[in-house]
């Protein structure tokens, strides 16, 4: 929920916000309500302004990284999506195969004039970079997305709208940079021993068969610390072989807050867009702030 309200309101920052109070500025005749309009687009602009100037400057200020050289942090990296091995994203309303999505579905309101919300969501499996040095996992969750692949098409009353990243589609990530180790602690040892005889408890026969050395029906304190000496044998097997398993890098939301950016576009381009709206935003704020001085003048 945090996510979705936050991407909404940056949405009304750079995507209408403005031109929906300049048109009720239009509709009034009212001196008082236009300067209400003004004074609201000239804050939103000014918001607009420092949020764009914000990811402008992330994206040009960041210097690119390889996966494999890559410092723990905030980093960028560029490279291609992949899925994780044998796993598989697929659309929920197109079932095209993929490495992230995002839908829309609206309905036709009646009379046939527009669309109301029905349903909204996006995946937060994680995927994978991949450049010429490594491979990073990318845990989508929380990041601001900006891809190329959208598609919109019509069923019956209902619009769909997917935004896709696919398999090989180029891929932008700024954000944290993490190394993960598996490193099971003592605690785990004990819970997992715990569970472990849980799941042998809920199968008398089982573990009857198994640790009733004298047959008599029941465990003794003998025959119940022997099942107890194996299951603490397998755990501790099994945390050997996790320890032994390779790091992985991850890529996620900085814990600080800054800027978390996964992107299918070019770089370049994406530093070129927010540059020019950040123009945009600070020229959109000097003039409505100009006309709402003149019109209290």
């Amino acid at each position: 929920m945090i996510v979705r309200l936050r991407r909404q309101y940056a949405q009304v920052l750079t995507g209408g916000g403005q031109l929906v109070l300049l048109l009720v500025g239009f509709q009034s005749e009212s001196r008082r309500v236009w300067i209400a309009c003004l004074a609201g687009v000239a804050l939103l602009s000014f918001f607009a302004w420092i949020a764009t100037v914000r990811r402008w400057r992330a994206i040009g200020e960041t210097p690119t990284s390889q996966v494999a050289s890559a410092a723990q942090g905030y980093v960028e990296l560029a490279g291609r999506a992949r899925n994780h091995p044998d796993a598989q994203i697929i659309a929920p309303h197109s079932q095209r195969p993929c490495c992230w999505y995002r839908y829309l579905v609206e309905r036709k309101r009646s009379g046939g004039k527009g669309w109301n919300h029905v349903d909204e969501g996006e995946s937060v499996a994680s995927f994978l970079l991949v450049d010429a040095t490594g491979e990073a996992s990318i845990e989508p969750d929380g990041a601001d997305v900006l891809v190329k692949e959208k598609h919109t098409w019509t069923r019956g009353d209902h619009r769909y709208t997917e935004w896709l990243i696919l398999e090989k589609d180029p891929l932008y990530a700024l954000g944290g940079f993490t190394t993960r180790r598996v490193a099971p602690s003592a605690r785990d040892a004990h819970d997992d021993v715990g569970a472990m005889l849980a799941s042998w408890k809920s199968d008398p026969p089982a573990l009857m068969q198994r640790f009733d050395l004298d047959r008599d029906g029941k465990l003794g304190f003998e025959e119940w610390m022997l099942a107890r000496a194996e299951a603490k044998r397998r755990v501790e097997r099994t945390h050997a072989e996790l320890r032994e398993t390779p790091a992985f890098d991850v890529v996620s939301r900085p814990a600080d807050g800054r800027l978390y950016l996964l992107s299918n576009l070019d770089p370049v381009r994406l530093e070129r867009k927010y540059f020019y709206w950040a123009w945009f935003h600070l020229a959109a704020f000097f003039a409505s702030l100009g006309a709402m001085l003149w019109l209290i003048a």
